[in-house]
């Protein structure tokens, strides 16, 4: 038997998830009115629907921008929907200030996804790391498999959509693309993006631009 499920525990679900109010009621009452699983499960859900749609063509869509405090980064991205109609949608036009802050946190970051990483790098990385001294007299079959562990590694750091959301940790930035597209029932893609910093290439300063674009979001 069901626990009876309240208007606050779907309007709780709802802005979680963003998921329609019978689709939050539904997932409420299979979880027994267990706000995690109900969150699981809706995941699950969008992102069965988000695959589905992910071959449809993406033409739309805009270009944001994001300026960090003390302007010394800048980004630019492309977000690309299916019409215009989504792309003036706040939640869609939210999505990429979210995809731009999280470029800019992200200095490691150089490639949409890790498909866009060239062959070149990808063995450049895979020869970096059979050439370290802690691998050299592991037996050849060892060696390849660390390696390799490690590569995958590095690529995941170079890829924007295997990032942890810096808004929502528990998931990456793939899966919120994966949300938005279950949520607003088109194809979503991040095509490209530029990041610019301040005086790259003429000095050596760094800065923690993660922690402090972290700050700066959870004291708003």
């Amino acid at each position: 038997m069901h626990n009876k499920i309240s208007s606050d525990n779907i309007k709780e679900l709802r802005n979680k998830t963003g998921a329609g109010m019978t689709a939050c009621k539904k997932a409420l009452e299979s979880s027994n009115g267990d706000i995690d699983i109900a969150i699981e499960t809706l995941r699950k859900k969008g992102l069965a629907i988000a695959d589905k749609k992910s071959t449809r063509l993406a033409a739309e869509g805009l270009v944001e921008s994001y300026i960090h405090a003390g302007s010394r980064i800048g980004v630019l991205v492309e977000i690309n929907c299916e019409t215009d109609f989504v792309a003036r949608q706040p939640e869609f036009q939210q999505l990429a200030k979210n995809i731009a802050m999280q470029i800019a946190a992200c200095q490691s970051v150089k490639y949409v996804s890790i498909d866009d990483i060239p062959k070149n790098v990808v063995l450049y990385e895979k020869e970096l790391e059979l050439q370290k001294e802690d691998l050299a007299n592991k037996p050849n079959e060892i060696k390849v498999k660390i390696a390799q562990g490690r590569v995958d590694k590095r690529l995941k750091e170079l890829s924007l959509l295997d990032q942890d959301f810096i808004r929502q940790s528990n998931i990456t930035v793939e899966e919120l693309v994966k949300q938005h597209i279950s949520l607003l029932g088109e194809n979503i893609k991040i095509r490209r993006f530029q990041r610019f910093l301040l005086g790259e290439g003429l000095e050596s300063k760094s800065s923690n631009f993660a922690d402090e674009i972290s700050s700066m979001i959870e004291s708003k």
